[in-house]
């Protein structure tokens, strides 16, 4: 499922707009950008957690020369799945 089939899914759900449904897609999606951007948890209960963590910086090598390269510290965002969602896959 891509990003047009969700907005069709939640059209024909909430009885909206294509447009409208897509309004409310982005905002979602920008709402939960914001809040980890800010270094918030989202919590959607019965869906799962969006987080952020911190990967430490490190050494790699480059597979083709071989050459020993520093690899920086970023901000990864995690997913841990709710309840609802494992036993609604299972």
């Amino acid at each position: 499922m891509n990003k047009q089939d969700l907005v069709a899914v939640v059209a024909e759900t909430g009885e909206l707009s294509k447009a409208k449904a897509g309004d409310v897609v982005d905002a979602m999606f920008e709402a939960i950008q914001k809040a980890l951007k800010k270094k918030q948890e989202v919590r959607l209960v019965g869906f799962g957690t969006f987080s952020t963590s911190k990967r430490k910086a490190g050494k790699g090598r480059n597979p083709r020369t071989g050459e020993e390269i520093k690899i920086p510290a970023t901000t990864t965002v995690r997913f841990k799945a709710g309840k609802g969602l494992k036993d609604a896959v299972n």
